[in-house]
């Protein structure tokens, strides 16, 4: 069976630079698995590869939606799924490369997506809850949901809770039973990781060299075109943190501080989300050092492709 790459790990692990390093490596084209480097115009804040980056690979699925145009999980699997197809057409490897759980499984696996409509009055009454009154709801009509789901999860939290109120019987299935692997090919997976500390110096160190690069800029722009705090594109860590600052209400040091803890927090969720594979080959990249790393993965690579 054909085989694609998965790159994952936490946000600012260093997996752009290492699935450019395979796909140059193994002649293959990268599919990126990054809710937020979907966007046009979103370049910055979203840490998306630079010109240089996509000049020394081809990248697919990174700056093709309007940040106002709604966009689902089923629809990035079938654009995923395409372009692996279209990858595989030309004798290349796909490199699946990112830190989206969804957007990782939507390719790994046969994901159901004919879920019960949301309910628009339901779902209004729901978010005025905050989430410990959600959590304790969902405890009530799926006690199995609440115990997997993080009880600050709210958006997670909600949809439970309109799945099981639903009156289909069905409620949210666990990790292990909710999919099937794809038949369309094999997945070779590779989870990148770091000591803690160097992982959150790592990150402190984007969220500077952002508001270096223009992150405020780049906010101020996005509102200016239209886009709101409401927008799902908007939602992203270090937009809605601007965002707050800009209407004024925090200083912007505390904005820039927010940033950070809430990446901090988002590596250690994309952390425990990864770790849930048991097929994926884990790569300390700061074991002794990165290119040591780097030559690591080669090696495992060129042993099962």
């Amino acid at each position: 069976m054909r085989k694609i790459v998965v790159l994952a790990g936490p946000t600012a692990v260093g997996k752009t630079e290492v699935a450019i390093a395979v796909a140059r490596r193994f002649q293959g084209e990268i599919v990126s698995a990054d809710s937020m480097q979907i966007y046009r115009g979103m370049d910055v804040g979203s840490a998306k590869p630079t010109a240089a980056e996509r000049e020394a690979a081809v990248h697919h699925l990174i700056d093709f939606l309007d940040p106002g145009t709604p966009f689902s999980v089923a629809e990035y699997q079938k654009l995923a799924r395409d372009a692996i197809a279209e990858i595989f057409a030309r004798g290349k490897l796909p490199v699946v490369c990112g830190g989206t759980g969804l957007y990782v499984n939507s390719i790994l696996y046969e994901m159901d997506f004919s879920e019960q409509p949301a309910d628009p009055a339901l779902r209004a009454a729901l978010q005025k809850m905050d989430a410990e009154a959600l959590w304790q709801r969902l405890d009530r009509v799926d006690p199995s949901a609440a115990a997997r789901i993080h009880p600050n999860n709210t958006k997670r939290l909600i949809r439970a809770i309109e799945v099981a109120e639903s009156g289909s019987g069905k409620g949210i299935p666990a990790f292990s039973d909710a999919f099937k692997p794809c038949g369309d090919y094999e997945a070779v997976l590779i989870g990148l990781s770091r000591e803690r500390a160097a992982l959150y110096a790592r990150i402190e160190a984007r969220v500077d060299r952002m508001l270096e690069a223009g992150l405020e800029d780049e906010v101020r722009s996005l509102l200016a075109d239209g886009r709101t705090a409401e927008d799902i594109s908007m939602q992203g860590i270090g937009y809605k943190e601007m965002i707050a600052y800009l209407r004024g209400e925090c200083p912007r040091e505390e904005a820039i501080a927010l940033i950070k803890q809430s990446s901090r927090r988002y590596a250690k969720r994309q952390l425990t989300w990864f770790r849930r594979y048991p097929e994926m080959r884990w790569f300390a990249m700061d074991e002794p050092d990165e290119q040591t790393a780097e030559q690591r993965i080669f090696e495992y690579l060129e042993a099962v492709l």
